[in-house]
């Protein structure tokens, strides 16, 4: 089975990776083995990990690495290997997509796949789209992620010096809490995202369409 768990947003809490985190710690208990693949940590290269501070061992999906050969590889070395675990799964591309199908069809492995839907620019990712359409089951996670206005957080927003910016590569690597300048990312409304209203825009008091006009008396 191919279930996928997405978020729309980088949610602050119930994190798709600490639920990726969960699933692999509560099955290593039971005594099954698993490989756990990731691409473009906020820990670095191999590792998945968490914003509660979690960290583990990961194999880096790079770019144009087959993940199904590499599975047959471990296993037919003698690896045992129970369930496949892949978080940022947004970062991987169609056609890895596509591996991770067949080694549920053809191995008979369950994918346990994490990830979110769209980019900085609202628009999914190549490979969240497969994903949605391949996949067994799709779960939507309920993240508690607020915008600055204390609505419910959707989007992502990728900021430079606390600046919306709406162009460029689709996958930079950053995250909350940069200092200025830095490439960061922040989630909020669409309200929010369509107007290109950050926390950093709305604290410096700068004048937004939120506020409506008032006439002269």
């Amino acid at each position: 089975m191919l279930p996928v768990a997405l978020q729309r947003g980088n949610g602050e809490c119930t994190s798709k990776s600490t639920l990726a985190l969960q699933i692999a710690h509560n099955r290593s208990a039971r005594g099954l083995q698993g490989v756990i693949f990731t691409r473009d940590d906020r820990a670095g290269e191999g590792k998945l990990s968490s914003r509660l501070g979690l960290v583990t061992e990961a194999v880096e999906a790079s770019p144009g690495m087959d993940l199904y050969g590499y599975l047959v590889s471990r296993m037919s070395k003698g690896d045992k290997v129970d369930h496949v675990i892949v978080d940022e799964a947004q970062f991987l591309a169609p056609e890895q997509i596509d591996q991770l199908a067949r080694v549920v069809d053809d191995l008979g492995l369950d994918v346990f796949a994490f990830g979110i839907t769209t980019d900085f620019r609202t628009k999914l990712f190549p490979g969240s789209q497969r994903l949605i359409e391949l996949a067994d089951r799709i779960e939507t996670l309920q993240v508690e992620a607020m915008c600055w206005c204390g609505a419910r957080a959707t989007h992502n927003a990728r900021t430079v010096g606390g600046e919306m910016v709406v162009e460029g590569e689709q996958v930079v690597v950053g995250d909350v809490d940069r200092p200025a300048g830095d490439v960061g990312y922040e989630v909020l409304c669409r309200r929010h995202h369509r107007r290109r209203v950050t926390s950093a825009a709305a604290h410096a008091g700068t004048l937004s369409p939120d506020v409506l006009p008032v006439a002269p008396a």
